[in-house]
């Protein structure tokens, strides 16, 4: 287990890892990179591509293939045997490249460490290979950098840090150096820097302490070599199928062999007829129509911006039961907005704002505000760059008439105080036209010098979710000779922001018409409570009296409980990676299939271990994308939903096929097996029956699978995880269609037989393949 540095003091870890605030002398960092490796992902040794390759003929559709393949080698048919071989190898390089996925996220994971960190070696500075890091290093973080590896943040200036790969926090964090409670969770380690995530303001200085595996990003790499992925709904159905037909075909198989030499028929005769009635129940064109219709609507999803990495999943979406998404960027834009403010007492839509009595004087201070206290800047085009949140009320002050650019023309800025995360504040000192002087300054509300009135507004937005910044303006007679803390006092303040990442204006149909075809929709983010809630409300996910449960709350529960849980709960927030998959596993333990949507590092591990993972294409991760069975070009939520109509209409068609391919398979064996109990010849031989399903079952196959849906495929509930492919009457359906095309078949032999016609097999041929087609077109 890791040591807790995030509850440790500075000094403290320091003497820990025996270093110092300068940093390791080079012979020692060489003594321990000897000892404790490099700092780098690792592959756990897992089996050998020849072991994988070798797996994916264990399944019992497999075996029976194989024994297809065998006896019509035996039988003299090398084309069909070969035929029946190729399909089984193409089905064993597909699972075979499908298991070996997870190496290829590993090294995408890989790929997102920094390359080289700026670290205190021999108390100078110097850039290396991020690899070459080791425990007590101390490293230099600057704006733009990638963190090389986890740290005990020493000291920090305006650091922020973008945690959203890993956590799902849609801002930026704000970092010091305080210490923590051991129990606090990843997202709300402040005074942490985690391997891989991104500086976007400020700088600071941090203390290595954990390296490679030991890393929280390496925890999700380990997560993903452990990971299994779980079976479609139809490998599952079609497992159990081929092994109870596995039975049946060696009972009957050994019933009539032994029948008929106990009874005294011919050795080789009897031989010969078992072997037939093998063949007549092996649906050998199976697997190779379930790839083809799978390949049909893989190629129709990509059309409509959904990218199948793993072709099963196409049929898996026609199962799905809840779809569990991540918010920061799937159900959200990923941007932060001015959503609500308060000004001159009011609380002012955004949406409103223009209509709102503020705006009435083109000189409101409340936008100058904004717009001058801000480190952001944006072109001629109306792009902003810089810190999200600051960008976001750049963009709001331009939209109402105050453009930084034009103001800081005629309001130029003649001094400033940097933010501090201590003071939780910024100012800067602009100068009018007429030579007055005044400052304005934001930050957090309680940092303000807010009234009572102004605190209870912004604790208001707060709890809806948003993040609050309060904005402050004070006259002066000259410009102050102390830029201190003492010249952020008597402000004046002016009004109080609500900031979000906004949903996406799709989404919220997409939730509607996925709640209508029966599917759950339930958002599990790394982000604050009440920003989850105050999203999913507004999409439709949680009522209004929905609660949402957060990461620690679900630690608390036990297996039992949580089990007794999950199918009421919507939203889940502040929930670490490991939590993602423990409800991701009970869901399927319930008899769920689940999907599960996302875009960053930390829903890898859930993407992998879903029934399905979709992966946003955009704005997505490699890690994610690598994981994932489905890949959304679009990042939009609502291309899933087509996805799922998809899903459905090519699940629908595969048991249109399976339904006609098995029950000609069964008027074949109730033909076989029936005649020659009636006293009759063998009706057909092995070759006779390869060749009625080589005609047979290919191309009407191929037409249902082209099948078009059905009328109201999405106003359904999904299908049943637990029923069986045979279910609604299909098992049913192809035991006496079939016993009916047999009896047929048997009536025309006897009947040709009778007249000593000695064409009567090749009747009884052309008499079960049209009874095979008319009932593809019934």
């Amino acid at each position: 287990m890791n040591t807790a540095w995030h509850a440790q003091e500075t000094d403290e870890a320091i003497e820990h890892l025996k270093s110092t605030t300068d940093g390791l002398t080079s012979e020692e960092s060489r003594v321990r990179l000897a000892r404790d490796g490099h700092n780098e992902f690792t592959a756990t040794k897992g089996k050998s591509p020849f072991m994988m390759f070798l797996d994916q003929f264990k399944d019992f559709m497999i075996v029976i293939l194989i024994g297809a393949a065998l006896v019509a080698g035996a039988t003299g048919e090398w084309v069909d045997a070969i035929a029946i071989l190729s399909i089984i190898l193409i089905n064993a390089v597909i699972g075979f490249v499908q298991e070996y996925r997870a190496e290829e996220a590993i090294a995408a994971l890989k790929a997102m460490a920094a390359p080289n960190a700026l670290v205190l070696r021999d108390g100078k500075r110097s850039t290396l290979p991020a690899s070459d890091l080791v425990q007590g290093d101390v490293v230099l973080l600057e704006a733009g950098a990638i963190i090389p590896a986890d740290l005990r943040l020493l000291d920090t200036a305006a650091l922020k840090v973008d945690e959203s790969a890993l956590t799902g926090e849609s801002f930026p964090v704000d970092k010091g150096v305080e210490t923590l409670a051991a129990e606090t969770v990843v997202a709300d380690r402040d005074n942490m820097g985690f391997k891989g995530t991104v500086v976007t303001y400020g700088r600071g200085r941090g203390l290595v302490v954990e390296t490679a595996m030991n890393t929280e990003f390496g925890k999700i790499a380990q997560m993903l070599q452990e990971g299994e992925e779980a079976k479609t709904p139809l490998q599952k159905s079609l497992e159990v199928f081929g092994k109870r037909l596995a039975l049946i075909v060696l009972a009957l198989c050994g019933i009539f062999f032994g029948v008929g030499v106990f009874s005294g028929q011919p050795l080789l005769e009897m031989l010969l007829t078992a072997v037939s009635l093998a063949v007549a129940a092996i649906p050998e064109a199976l697997p190779a129509l379930v790839t083809v219709a799978l390949a049909l609507g893989a190629r129709k999803l990509v059309q409509q911006n959904a990218l199948i990495r793993k072709l099963p999943a196409v049929e898996t979406l026609g199962s799905v039961t809840y779809i569990c998404t991540d918010k920061t960027g799937t159900l959200t834009m990923n941007s932060m907005e001015v959503d609500t403010v308060y000004v001159a007492g009011k609380v002012i839509r955004a949406k409103d704002f223009e209509a709102s009595e503020a705006t009435e004087n083109s000189h409101d201070p409340f936008l100058l505000a904004m717009a001058l206290c801000n480190d952001a800047d944006m072109d001629s085009n109306g792009e902003a760059a810089g810190d999200p949140t600051e960008t976001a009320l750049l963009v709001f002050a331009a939209a109402h008439g105050h453009a930084k650019l034009e103001l800081e023309k005629t309001h130029p800025r003649v001094a400033e105080i940097p933010f501090d995360s201590d003071r939780k504040r910024m100012t800067t000192f602009h100068r009018r036209p007429d030579g007055s002087v005044f400052s304005v300054t934001k930050g957090a509300v309680e940092a303000l010098q807010a009234d009572e009135t102004i605190l209870a507004a912004s604790n208001d937005l707060a709890v809806n979710g948003l993040r609050t910044i309060g904005v402050a303006i004070r006259e002066w007679d000259a410009l102050p000779e102390n830029l201190d803390a003492s010249a952020e006092e008597d402000l004046d303040l002016l009004g109080v922001v609500g900031l979000l990442d906004p949903p996406r204006a799709e989404a919220a149909e997409a939730v509607r018409t996925s709640q209508a075809a029966g599917i759950h929709v339930v958002m599990i983010t790394g982000d604050h409570p009440g920003t989850a809630g105050n999203i999913a409300r507004r999409l439709g996910i949680l009522d209004e009296d929905g609660v949402v449960m957060t990461g620690s709350e679900l630690s608390a529960l036990t297996p039992e409980e949580f089990a007794a849980q999950v199918e009421d709960i919507r939203v889940y927030a502040r929930v670490a990676p490991e939590q993602k998959l423990k409800i991701i596993q009970a869901l399927q333990d319930r008899g769920h299939y689940v999907a599960m949507t996302g875009d960053g590092v930390n829903d890898a591990p859930a993407l992998r271990r879903a029934d399905i993972g979709v992966a946003m294409g955009i704005t997505g991760t490699d890690v994610a994308k690598e994981a994932a069975h489905l890949i959304l070009l679009d990042d939009n939520f609502s291309t899933i939903v087509n996805a799922i109509r998809e899903g459905r209409r090519v699940f629908d068609n595969i048991l249109k096929f399976l339904k006609y391919i098995v029950t000609s398979n069964s008027g074949e064996l109730w033909t076989m097996f029936l005649a020659p109990l009636i006293g009759l010849p063998i009706p057909l031989l092995p070759i006779h029956i390869l060749w009625i399903n080589v005609v047979t079952d290919g191309l009407p196959g191929l037409a249902l699978a082209a099948e078009p849906p059905e009328p109201g495929i999405m106003d359904r509930p999904p299908r049943d995880p637990k029923d069986s492919v045979f279910a609604g009457g299909m098992g049913i359906h192809i035991v006496w269609v079939g016993l009916l095309m047999g009896l047929v078949t048997i009536a025309s032999q006897w009947l040709f037989l009778h007249d000593n016609d000695v064409h009567w097999q090749t009747m009884v041929f052309t008499i079960l393949c049209l009874s095979q087609l008319g009932h593809a077109v019934a």
